[in-house]
This record gives C-alpha cells, sequence and structure tokens, in this order.
C-alpha cells in the first residue's frame, strides 16, 4: 500500500480544525475542479484533494488514518498490526489495496457515540463565507476620471456536494480618481455564501490597467507617437493632439527629428497624491509612400537646392 499524506495534499497541518481543512478543500476545489480549470492536471489534484478531504471531515476515519503516523508522500508501508486484528487481514492483503479503498468502508464502532457528537458541533456551527479575489481590467480613462463602473466576474458557488461554479455577477465599484495598478478595493459581503448563519464572504478587486490603442503607460506618465510630415518637422508648425483630458494644441519647432519626446507637462495620470504624470508626444516623420508629377518636381528641386546630408549629422553617433 502507497501513503497519501492528505494533510499534505489539502495544505493544512495535522493539528487542523474541521473548518480549515473545510476552507482548504474548497480553495483547491475551486482551482483544480474540471468545470472551471485549464490545468493539465486539474483533475487529477482535485481527484486528490476530494479522496483527502472525504476522510479528513469524518472524525472517525481521520482518527484511522492519523493511527498509521506520519509518512514521506508515496512511501509504500503495510498497516500495523491493529489494523490487521481489527479488519482481520494479514500483510499480503494489503499489497494491492489503494488507501481511498480502505476509507471508503471503513466503519468504527468504537467510539462512534463521542465521534458523533463532536462532528454534531463542527456540523451545526455558523461557518464564514469564502472570501474571493479577482483581477478586473480597466480603462486610462476610469483611472483619469475616477468614478463608478460595473464590473463583470465570475464567482465560485458551491452547491450541495461542496463543488464550484462559476456564476456570472455584476458589480458596481467607485474606482479613486489616480487609482494606481495593484489597488485593492473590498466589496463586503459580496463573496462566497455563509453557512449556517455565517456571515457571507468578501469580495476583493485588484485592479489592472487594460492596454490602450494610443498611450503608453510608464508609471503615472503617458506617452504616444505623434506623426509628422517631412516638412512639418522641418518648418514647425502647431498640431492638435488629443489627450485624457481633451484636445489641446502642440507647437511644433522648426528643425524638429524624429524620435523627439515633446512634453505636455501634468497631461499625463493624476495622483491620488503629489503631482500628476506628464504626456509625451514621440516624433515619428511619416513620408508620403508616392507623391504627384509636381510634388515629385518640388523634391528634385529641393534635393538639388539641399546642402543638408543627414550622414554627416552626429545622429546616433556615440559620444
Amino acid at each position: 500500500m502507497q501513503y497519501k499524506d492528505y494533510y499534505q495534499i489539502l495544505g493544512v497541518p495535522r493539528d487542523a480544525v474541521l473548518a480549515d481543512i473545510k476552507k482548504a478543500y474548497r480553495k483547491l476545489a475551486h482551482l483544480y475542479h474540471p468545470d472551471v480549470s485549464n490545468d493539465p492536471t486539474g483533475e487529477e489534484k482535485f481527484k486528490a484533494a476530494a479522496e483527502a478531504y472525504a476522510t479528513l471531515k469524518s472524525p472517525e476515519k481521520r482518527a484511522e488514518y492519523d493511527a498509521l503516523g506520519s509518512r514521506a508522500q508515496g512511501e509504500s508501508f503495510t498497516p500495523p498490526p491493529e489494523w490487521q486484528q481489527r479488519h482481520g487481514a494479514s500483510d499480503s492483503s494489503f499489497d494491492d489495496v489503494d488507501l481511498a479503498d480502505l476509507f471508503k468502508s471503513f466503519r468504527s464502532a468504537a467510539g462512534h457515540g463521542a465521534s458523533r457528537a463532536h462532528a454534531s458541533h463542527q456540523t451545526h456551527a455558523p461557518m464564514a463565507g469564502d472570501d474571493f479575489t479577482v483581477e478586473v481590467p480597466v480603462t486610462l480613462e476610469d483611472i483619469y476620471n475616477g468614478g463608478e463602473t460595473d464590473i463583470s466576474v465570475a464567482i465560485p458557488e458551491y452547491d450541495g456536494n461542496g463543488l464550484p461554479h462559476r456564476v456570472p455577477k455584476t458589480f458596481r465599484v467607485t474606482i479613486p480618481k489616480g487609482a494606481a495598478a495593484g489597488l485593492r478595493l473590498r466589496l463586503p459581503g459580496r463573496g462566497g455564501p455563509g453557512q449556517r448563519g455565517g456571515a457571507q464572504g468578501d469580495l476583493y478587486v485588484i485592479l489592472t490597467i487594460a492596454a490602450h490603442a494610443t498611450y503608453r503607460l510608464a508609471g503615472r506618465d503617458l506617452s504616444f507617437d505623434l506623426a509628422l510630415a517631412p516638412w512639418e518637422a522641418v518648418l514647425g508648425t502647431s498640431v492638435q493632439v488629443a489627450t485624457l483630458g481633451g484636445t489641446v494644441a502642440l507647437s511644433i519647432k522648426a528643425g524638429t527629428s524624429s524620435g523627439q519626446r515633446l512634453r505636455l507637462a501634468g497631461r499625463g495620470l493624476p495622483a491620488t497624491a503629489g503631482p500628476a504624470g506628464d504626456l509625451y508626444a514621440v516624433v515619428r516623420i511619416v513620408v508620403p509612400k508616392s507623391v504627384g508629377p509636381k510634388e515629385k518636381i518640388l523634391y528634385e528641386q529641393l534635393a538639388q537646392a539641399a546642402e543638408f546630408n543627414p550622414r554627416n549629422e552626429d545622429i546616433g553617433r556615440a559620444p
């Protein structure tokens, strides 16, 4: 027979109370149940957790299991003589027996009344519902403006057999203006239902910031690509650029180069404390893929008249 360390499987100490054993099992069932898990070994882990829970939740079976002593997970062993006397078995009769099968059929008459009374006390004790933590992506606009928004999450709920099933729910949460990624919001009483009059658990929402189509985020600063035509970069101009706070005019100096970062102070993300971040326009000079006859003539005239040679500049050279 191979030893299975049920306490190790559930991740609880050997002196854990029934409430902690049940909580540990529910946590593993939530992670590895085939209905909710994408882990390729999830079903195997779920079955192992269910087997461990089936034994440790029963005072009689747990007492019998504890009598085997503590061994290494997977170690081959033969039950002690008192087991053989109690079950009328010899050493060899345990060779092909699985520990789970043994406990599945186990019934102990000794001390049954006292154990049953203890189990009844545990059964009728109020038990608080489980707390759940979910990550919810929010937009830069949500962070910039703050305020209320609806979030949709799938909350595990347990059926009569203690198995989890995801149930979609929508909650309205308040996002503080300038909230940072990783902020943890508590929604009291929105977690798992309590049992036997126990309080409902809480839902914790951890904010993550969704990728934006325009802006890149670095701390509280934002950056975006600003496309300029060659003549705009050479001659200078004023362009309208979109920010999270609305459209503003940005002055482009004559002789602006591709890759330059033009700073719009305070136009990044606000902060709950301290100054707001900045917004940077990263210049990208875009050339036309094709030109008409008149434009081509002008470019040819420019090429003949210009003294500028970019390969004679110190662009990109190490100091």
